[in-house]
């Protein structure tokens, strides 16, 4: 896969993609991450970038030229622009997973007070935005967008099934997690995860994510793929019982931590 960063500030990009995963991820070849300075396609004497906006208003626009020039260049015919977008739909691991299925990425990183309407129009960009809040700039969001996309592609993580085991992949969020010790000022690792049996700590694993998904994001249970005894599990969670309440058939009452 190749992806594209159009950003004024490369600087801010370069640094994060060449450490851990994704810098592992572009050295092993499996990701093709290029950071392309808006201002080498600015033309003038001063590769001028942006501008006051017209009807009055704070703060400076990025120009439509220099913006369209760099798709132009850096388009492929299977190339898929996206423009980083507080106005955007929310980026998602859904949309992370559609995009991870592209063949080339094109991610425009605006600027000060925003970018010209007519790029979006001109180049066909899609707008994409990481969250209900403003930042200095699409540089953050770019590479949010780059790192969850890239840890989707074969090889990236190492296990081929390791992204699948991550928070909302599954559409619950991921279980606790412990390493060693085993105690640790008082706080014990749950017995369960000691025991061996892969079994029984899938369903564990499986019910602490279900538990955990219902009080902090119930908002994802309606698109998880829940089984019948998952769904009855939520309604007993709803009418009041905790994971304490819930016994392990077979095996007692998990230690839950």
């Amino acid at each position: 896969m190749r992806i594209d960063v159009v950003t004024l500030f490369p600087g801010i990009v370069e640094p994060a993609l060449a450490e851990s995963m994704i810098g592992r991820a572009r050295a092993r070849g499996i990701v093709d991450i290029r950071v392309v300075n808006l201002r080498d396609h600015a033309s003038g004497r001063h590769r001028v970038t942006d501008d006051y906006q017209f009807g009055g208003g704070s703060g400076m626009v990025l120009k439509p030229e220099p913006l369209v020039a760099a798709v132009e260049a850096l388009r492929t015919p299977a190339a898929r622009v996206i423009l980083m977008d507080p106005r955007g739909p929310a980026f998602s691991q859904r949309v992370a997973a559609a995009l991870a299925a592209e063949s080339h990425l094109i991610l425009l990183a605006g600027r000060y007070e925003g970018v010209d309407e007519r790029v979006a129009m001109l180049t066909g960009a899609e707008l994409l935005s990481v969250g209900d809040y403003v930042l200095t700039g699409g540089e953050l969001p770019a590479l949010v967008v780059a790192d969850a996309v890239t840890r989707l592609l074969p090889g990236a993580l190492g296990g081929e099934d390791a992204a699948a085991r991550e928070s909302f992949s599954s559409g619950l969020l991921e279980p606790p997690q412990y390493t060693r010790p085993e105690e640790f000022l008082g706080a014990k690792v749950p017995a369960v995860l000691l025991s061996g049996d892969h079994a029984r700590i899938a369903r564990w694993r499986r019910r602490q994510a279900l538990w955990l998904t219902w009080r902090r994001r119930p908002d994802l249970l309606a698109e998880a793929a829940l089984t019948p005894d998952e769904m009855s599990l939520v309604e007993r969670f709803e009418r009041g019982q905790t994971l304490d309440d819930v016994e392990d058939e077979g095996h007692g009452r998990d230690p839950v931590g």
